[in-house]
């Protein structure tokens, strides 16, 4: 039985299906791309292919290339098993249309259910490549918004429209960190694209990390690492489109990407088939108007719009934060993220390296007060972090510097502050670290407000 039987729904599902089906035969195969004769006149660019082999499964695969008289297909797995005359047919894709009724579900790049109940499509489709809202008609970035997490409640704010990076190496709490901004960040609803997941952390992130409290206003979009680079490459595009669904409802959306790298390594693997040569340290030159693309979709609306605020994370190879991915999304977002490998490894969650991450919503998302407090806690972090090697060494006496006497006696504190949760909102935050600047010595604001609290 249907768990949303909307007669519309079914209605627009009945009106899409086709009674004719076309077919052509496989002409050649090189290279992992399979030429087919008698589908040129009714095919086009990313249709999708079903052939049948004399053995085995079913072969999926989009088009590629389109010429007078063949076309060709890049399968979605090694085209083992194929000989010429092999029946290929072009299918017609199921409709992506997303609707309201899918919060709560998780689903694959093309709109299929993956968690074992019935899932119709919207009543309108929606395309996956769609061009973001005109750049004069967007609204400027909103307001700041709760994160539960005291640093990017203050030194790392996030508001409303705003599009950062969150760049990491494996293994030093990505993951974690964009699960709980999934589950404690202010947003009306959450889209979450898994590009290239293990198929166990896919689980894992609905049934342990977003819970039923997170799964509740969320979407998750996944398609696991064994799947092919058209899924791959897809899902990211399909979880924009939901997001911008939901936008379009006047809803304020938090879209979390993991990761782009992953997506950008997809469609590395489709550009190569097609004759593009990588010449961006591995990446072909298209890789960056892909990104660039995808990450303007997101951002603030039109008047009539909600606004989508957007998490892209990168898993950066040996913590190298210029590497091209990395590199071509800091020209683009609005802040950067970094995590710290060594901060992970002393046991601080998250462990975002400060001093290396900037919001590009300051100083606009900040009181003139408040930003003197993030100004002065910034200088405190810096002064640490140059001389922490003599700190450690023993060849610090106090006295000689006022600013690093201020850093050494705060440090531990700060720290700690990093890296606490915060469920009482953003005026507690600051009133928190406040007080910390206040015990390590003056701070700008207690000389100019006398300990005014925000």
């Amino acid at each position: 039985m249907m768990s949303d039987p909307d007669p519309m729904r079914l209605k627009c599902e009945l009106d899409r299906m086709r009674a004719v089906r076309h077919t052509g035969r496989v002409s050649g195969v090189t290279g992992g791309v399979i030429r087919i004769d008698g589908l040129a006149q009714r095919a086009r660019i990313g249709d999708h292919l079903t052939l049948r082999r004399n053995s085995g499964p079913d072969l999926q695969g989009e088009v590629l290339h389109v010429d007078a008289d063949q076309i060709h297909m890049l399968p979605g797995a090694a085209p083992d098993g194929v000989s010429l005359g092999d029946p290929v047919s072009l299918d017609q894709l199921p409709a992506f249309a997303p609707g309201m009724h899918w919060l709560g579900r998780v689903i694959d790049p093309f709109g299929a259910p993956l968690d074992g109940k019935p899932l119709l499509p919207g009543t309108q489709e929606c395309d996956l490549m769609q061009t973001p809202p005109a750049a004069v008609s967007r609204k400027p970035l909103g307001a700041r918004m709760e994160t539960g997490l005291a640093i990017l409640n203050t030194m790392l704010p996030i508001v409303q429209g705003q599009r950062i990076g969150l760049f990491a190496g494996s293994g030093v709490g990505k993951s974690t960190l964009l699960a709980t901004l999934a589950r404690t960040m202010q947003a009306d609803a959450v889209v979450v694209a898994l590009v290239g997941e293990r198929g166990r952390e896919v689980n894992e992130f609905v049934e342990t990390a977003l819970g039923a409290d997170g799964m509740r206003r969320s979407v998750v979009v996944a398609a696991t690492s064994d799947q092919s680079a058209l899924a791959r490459r897809r899902c990211a595009w399909s979880a924009m489109s939901v997001a911008e669904y939901l936008r379009d409802q006047g809803l304020n959306v938090l879209f979390l990407a993991d990761s782009v790298t992953r997506f950008a390594e997809a469609h590395r693997e489709i550009a190569v088939a097609t004759g593009e040569s990588a010449s961006l340290r591995g990446f072909p030159p298209s890789v960056t108007p892909l990104i660039a693309n995808l990450c303007e979709r997101a951002g603030p609306g039109t008047a009539q719009q909600g606004d989508i605020t957007a998490v892209f994370s990168v898993l950066v190879a040996g913590s190298d934060m210029d590497e091209p991915i990395a590199d071509i999304l800091r020209g683009v977002l609005d802040g950067h993220i970094v995590l710290s490998r060594d901060i992970a490894e002393r046991g601080r969650y998250p462990a975002i390296d400060l001093s290396k991450s900037v919001s590009r919503s300051l100083p606009g998302a900040a009181t003139e007060d408040e930003n003197q407090v993030i100004t002065d806690a910034r200088k405190l972090v810096g002064s640490y972090e140059q001389s922490e090697v003599m700190i450690k060494a023993g060849l610090y006496a106090e006295g000689a510097d006022p600013l690093l006497d201020r850093a050494v006696r705060v440090h531990d504190e700060l720290d700690a502050f990093f890296g606490k949760a915060d469920a009482e909102g953003i005026k507690n935050s600051f009133n928190r670290l406040s007080l910390i600047l206040r015990r390590a010595g003056s701070n700008p604001v207690q000389e100019t407000q006398n300990s005014r609290q925000f």
